[in-house]
């Protein structure tokens, strides 16, 4: 693997792992009233078209960071709908 798809890889990681806290804390206190619906439903249509778009350019970070990110964000969509 060469050094910008590291570079990919590594970024990929480190912006999904961003939401690891967040969908802990809501999973733990069954509360996520403090997080906006529309917000995360934008953002998870959007990571859906950025995984279009890696598969569409071949572009492997970009699709391995956006399926778990995907994952992550509708986790949270699914606990703003459960724990209304």
């Amino acid at each position: 693997m060469d050094a910008i798809n590291l570079l990919g890889l590594l970024a990929g990681t480190l912006t999904t792992a961003a939401f690891l806290p967040q969908v802990i804390k809501t999973w733990r206190s069954r509360s996520a009233g403090d997080i906006s619906l529309v917000m995360f439903a934008l953002f998870s249509l959007g990571v859906l078209l950025w995984i279009v778009y890696g598969f569409t350019v071949g572009a492997v970070p970009v699709i391995v960071a956006n399926v778990i990110t995907l994952l992550l964000s509708l986790t949270i969509l699914i606990f703003k709908i459960r724990y209304k």
